[in-house]
């Protein structure tokens, strides 16, 4: 992708092939026919780019409900957040007034702090990155509250602003990046501006090492539909907590829970409910604040699932009713789940090694009862929990 290419793809003919690509039936086995048609009245490169944007809109979908109007590169989709992750990011980021994106590839933060309400720097070293990020904007009518800027910041500093942030690149090529100091910018690097600006936030990996981050901000935990997809380090007056989880729903849906203390729950064997926390919840280490909050027990100090003799609505884990449980042993588990009339099986796990898919074949019957079986530990060893399908968040 180059300028050029950028250029034609935005005037009235790239325009018109990529509506026209947008009604096919267009797979990656289809790729090179399709080339192939088009080259016969279209130079190489045209070609690749218009079809190589059809099949990048096509999986941008998922992430960006704009999709079909926006350019993208394959590498800074991969990296973009889903839509709704990004706009909770920015309704906080854009109460600044004025937020500088430092970094802002393709677009999609630019695109939701704008959304958001905020007026936007949008900075980056790449011309072909900010050509596409200009060309995003406008698409979705939010020019008037972007200005962009070609600054690379590793050489130069950011744009004066109330508020900055930044999504390091953690990609080289193919291969993801764990290390911070190898990101770009490095991670040292990007802190280095709250010298300047005290106000950062910066969009980092799930599992990030927080011994990289520093203790006098906050990190935040964010899951959409059950998966964990970012975290969030925000710094100086950003910072409202320590530690945060949210879990967010594609609905629209929105709960937070921070910094909440309790002391260790008690063990319990499994009562009438079980309660797989949102893995937000448990990448914060706020899995004892939610069991004090369901009144639950623990089945073992280091496995978060959670018990309890009754369900209490929560959008900060997944629950099911508790049919029977039994200290694992398969032939014992297969005659139970005879006995129970068990359909189709789902196999869950947390602390045992067995393959769950492998298993959920082995265990399923023929029966009318569709049933979950958990595999887990307590103190006094392995143990099987059987379930009535699930109820409450993420089901």
């Amino acid at each position: 992708m180059d300028l050029d290419l950028i250029n034609w793809l935005r005037s009235a003919e790239g325009a018109a092939l990529l509506a026209e690509l947008a009604g096919r039936n267009l797979r990656e086995s289809d790729v090179l026919a399709e080339l192939n048609r088009l080259r016969r009245h279209l130079p190489a490169e045209r070609a690749r780019a218009a079809v190589e944007q059809t099949l990048l809109r096509r999986k941008a979908a998922a992430k960006f409900p704009h999709a079909d109007r926006m350019l993208f590169t394959r590498e800074a989709l991969e990296q973009a957040s889903a839509a709704p992750v990004a706009a909770h990011r920015a309704i906080r980021l854009a109460r600044a007034g004025l937020v500088a994106d430092l970094g802002c590839g393709i677009g999609g933060d630019t695109i939701a702090l704008a959304a958001a309400g905020a007026q936007v720097v949008a900075v980056d070293r790449d011309p072909v990155r900010l050509a596409l990020a200009l060309a995003n904007v406008a698409a979705l009518g939010l020019s008037e509250r972007v200005t962009f800027l070609e600054r690379d910041l590793l050489r130069e500093p950011p744009p004066p602003a109330p508020a900055l942030f930044c999504d390091p690149a953690r990609r080289a090529g193919d291969r993801r990046v764990f290390d911070p100091e190898s990101f770009q910018p490095p991670l040292s690097h990007v802190l280095g501006w709250r010298q300047q600006t005290a106000a950062l936030a910066v969009k980092l990996a799930p599992g990030i090492d927080l011994a990289y981050l520093p203790i006098d901000a906050e990190v935040e935990f964010v899951s959409l539909d059950g998966e964990l997809k970012e975290a969030v380090l925000w710094c100086g007056p950003l910072a409202t907590a320590n530690r945060r989880a949210t879990v967010l729903g594609s609905d629209g849906a929105t709960a937070t829970m921070a910094d909440a203390t309790a002391p260790p729950p008690p063990l319990s064997a499994p009562l009438a409910f079980l309660y797989e926390p949102d893995p937000a919840v448990m990448r914060a280490g706020l899995v004892a604040a939610l069991a004090a909050e369901l009144g639950a027990a623990q089945l073992a100090h280091d496995i978060a699932y959670l018990t309890a003799p009754a369900y209490r609505p929560t959008p900060f884990a997944r629950a099911w009713p508790v049919v029977a449980w039994i200290p694992f042993q398969l032939k014992r588990l297969r005659a139970l789940l005879r006995d129970l009339d068990a359909g189709p099986v789902t196999v869950k796990k947390r602390g045992s090694p067995l393959d769950t898919d492998a298993l959920a074949r082995q265990l399923s019957g023929k029966g009318r009862r569709a049933l979950v079986v958990v595999l887990t530990q307590m103190p006094s060893g392995p143990i099987a929990v059987v379930c009535a399908e699930g109820i409450g968040s993420g089901e």
